[in-house]
């Protein structure tokens, strides 16, 4: 039971990691409101799955679930799936939105986000 334990957990830790933060319905809300390509806005998208309410570890366990090579960063190639970590069959960033989101997220111009400074970056 042990493999079939570690298959479970590989596969579903996203959807399990998410469980508790956000609802289906929020990220349902989210996603439907960035379909068509170029119409992703983080603010938009941040206020419809209520990532601005949620909790300082909360935020801290979303923006680790994106920070995928466990950097502290989440860097371009990371963001542009963005909206794949939320739904696998979710579409990915366009170039523009990808600088678009990266701009506002990254305070000192180093080309990615800080997973410290996520909470005023979410709230902003």
């Amino acid at each position: 039971t042990n493999c079939t334990h570690y298959y479970f957990s590989f596969y579903s830790s996203f959807d399990m990691a998410l469980t508790g933060i956000l609802t289906e319905a929020e990220i349902a809300a989210g996603l439907q409101s960035c379909q068509a390509a170029d119409s992703f806005d983080y603010k938009t998208f941040f206020a419809k799955v209520g990532l601005n309410s949620k909790s300082e570890d909360q935020l801290t366990k979303v923006f680790g679930i994106l920070d995928k090579d466990r950097s502290g960063f989440i860097e371009e190639d990371e963001l542009k799936l963005f909206l794949q970590n939320f739904s696998a069959s979710a579409r990915v960033l366009t170039d523009a939105e990808t600088k678009a989101f990266m701009a506002a997220g990254d305070s000192d111009g180093d080309g990615k986000i800080g997973v410290d400074g996520k909470v005023a970056f979410i709230r902003q």
